[in-house]
């Protein structure tokens, strides 16, 4: 049998080489697809992580909290925009009306519901 007989050891060596890559390429393309977003289609989006707070009520450190929590708390008007609040990243407490992250929440919240 001579070297460029398809059934040379080389020759399948080199078609074997080629049908793992192209596997590995595939199984990446496909990794990728199912994480791609596409906007109106029936997969949703993933859900972000959910950040942590602490705010302080009474002098008293409050946390951790997730959004729906500190959520209720200004809604029971328990914090404030002048609430003093801290997150991880943060090097300082600071007041809620300095950090946009806790201002998002704030004006998403609903007013009490006066019936």
């Amino acid at each position: 049998m001579d070297n460029q007989s398809f059934f040379s050891i080389d020759r399948l060596l080199e078609f074997g080489l080629g049908m793992g890559m192209a596997q590995q390429m595939v199984g990446m393309m496909n990794q990728y697809m199912q994480q791609m977003y596409v906007p109106g289609s029936i997969q949703s989006m993933p859900k972000p992580m959910s950040q942590i707070y602490y705010v302080a009520i009474d002098e008293q450190q409050v946390g951790p909290l997730n959004d729906s929590e500190l959520s209720r708390l200004i809604a029971q008007k328990q914090v404030n925009k002048d609430s003093l609040a801290w997150m991880p990243g943060m090097a300082a407490w600071q007041p809620i009306e300095q950090i946009p992250a806790i201002l998002k929440i704030v004006a998403l919240t609903p007013p009490p519901l006066n019936v």
